[in-house]
C-alpha cells in the first residue's frame, strides 16, 4: 500500500478537530458518493481514498497510531482491510444523510461489522470475500528492567468462548506506545476465513525512584547547597542496578537535569538507547545551627 497522506485527503490540517475532520469527510462524500460515481472510477476511487482517511482519523487509536508513526510505517502495520475493520461505512453514511450505501464499488471494500460474507459486486451479484477473524489486544505489564533488556512472558487469553495460554518474546524496547503483533493468535473467523491477530501492548511498572518518557529514563538526586556551589561526585544507580559515577558541576541550579547517554531504554529495532536523566534537587535546610547561622551571614556579609 503506497503511503498516503490522510489529512491532504480530507484537506484538513494535523490539528484538525474531530468535529472538522467530519465536516470535511461529509464535504467530500457528498461530491464523491457513489450514486455519482455511474461508473466513473476517478470519483470511485476518491471516494475510497477519502473514506479509508475519514476510518484512521475518525478512529482515536488509529490517528494517534497513524500521528506516531507516519504514513508510510503506518501503512505497513496496518493493512486496508485493519483500516476498515470496525468501521461501518452504511452507519457512517446514514449519520451524514445519505441512504443505504454501505456497499462500495466492485474490488472495493464492504464495511459491514459482523454482517454476512458476501458483499455486492457488479449489477448486484453476490461476491464472496474473506472475512477475517476479529483482532485481539493484551495490556502486560513491564518493568524498566524488562523493557531494557527484554522478556519472554506467558499470558492467557479469552477467545471464541475458550481460554487459551501463549508464550509471548517481549523485545527489548516495548514502551507504552509500542506494540507487537502474533498473526493469527486473535478470534476465529466465523465465515472460515483467516484469523484475527492479537497485538501485546506494554504498561509500565516503575522501580522505585524512576519514571519514563518515550525512550528516555529520569530519575531525581538530591544534593547539600555547599555542593551545589561547590560541585561534587554522585554514584547513580540505574534500573539495571548498576552505579555509574556522576559528575555535578559547580554552580549547579535547582532542578537541572545532567544526561548520562545511552542509559535509557533501547529502541525496539536498532541498536540506539535512550537516556538517563537525573534531575538535581537542591537540599534547602529548614534550620541552622548556631554555627552554621554565623557562617551564612559572613557569606552574606562578604557579598555571596
Amino acid at each position: 500500500m503506497p503511503a498516503t497522506d490522510y489529512y491532504k485527503t480530507l484537506g484538513i490540517e494535523k490539528t484538525a478537530s474531530e468535529d472538522e475532520i467530519k465536516k470535511a469527510y461529509r464535504k467530500l462524500a457528498l461530491k464523491y458518493h457513489p450514486d455519482k460515481a455511474k461508473g466513473n472510477k476517478d470519483f470511485e476511487n476518491k471516494f475510497k481514498e477519502i473514506s479509508e482517511a475519514y476510518a484512521v482519523l475518525s478512529d482515536k487509536e488509529k490517528r494517534q497510531q497513524y500521528d506516531t508513526y507516519g504514513s508510510a510505517d503506518f501503512q505497513q502495520r496496518y493493512s486496508q482491510e485493519d483500516i476498515l475493520r470496525n468501521f461501518d461505512l452504511g452507519d457512517i453514511l446514514k449519520e451524514f444523510g445519505f441512504g443505504g450505501g454501505g456497499r462500495m464499488f466492485s474490488g472495493g471494500f464492504s464495511s459491514s461489522r459482523g454482517g454476512s460474507p458476501f458483499g455486492q459486486g457488479m449489477g448486484g451479484q453476490p461476491r464472496q470475500r474473506q472475512v477475517k477473524g476479529r483482532d485481539l489486544e493484551y495490556e502486560i505489564t513491564l518493568t524498566l528492567e524488562e523493557m531494557i533488556a527484554g522478556t519472554d512472558k506467558t499470558i492467557t487469553i479469552n477467545r471464541n468462548s475458550a481460554t487459551d495460554t501463549i508464550n509471548v518474546k517481549i523485545p527489548k524496547g516495548m514502551i507504552p506506545g509500542k506494540r507487537i503483533r502474533l498473526a493469527g493468535k486473535g478470534e476465529q473467523s466465523p465465515y472460515g476465513g483467516p484469523a484475527g491477530d492479537l497485538f501485546i501492548r506494554s504498561s509500565p511498572i516503575y522501580t522505585a525512584g524512576f519514571t519514563l518518557e518515550g525512550n528516555d529514563i529520569y530519575t531525581t538526586e538530591e544534593i547539600r547547597l555547599t555542593q551545589a556551589i561547590l560541585g561534587t561526585k554522585i554514584k547513580i544507580k540505574t534500573p539495571e542496578g548498576k552505579e555509574i559515577s556522576l559528575k555535578v558541576p559547580k554552580g549547579t541550579n535547582h532542578k537541572a537535569k545532567m544526561r548520562l547517554a545511552g542509559q535509557g531504554i533501547p529502541q525496539i529495532s536498532g541498536s540506539e538507547r535512550g537516556d538517563l536523566f537525573v534531575v538535581i534537587q537542591i537540599h534547602m535546610p529548614k534550620k541552622l545551627n548556631e554555627q552554621q547561622k554565623k557562617l551564612v551571614q559572613e557569606l552574606a556579609e562578604s557579598g555571596l
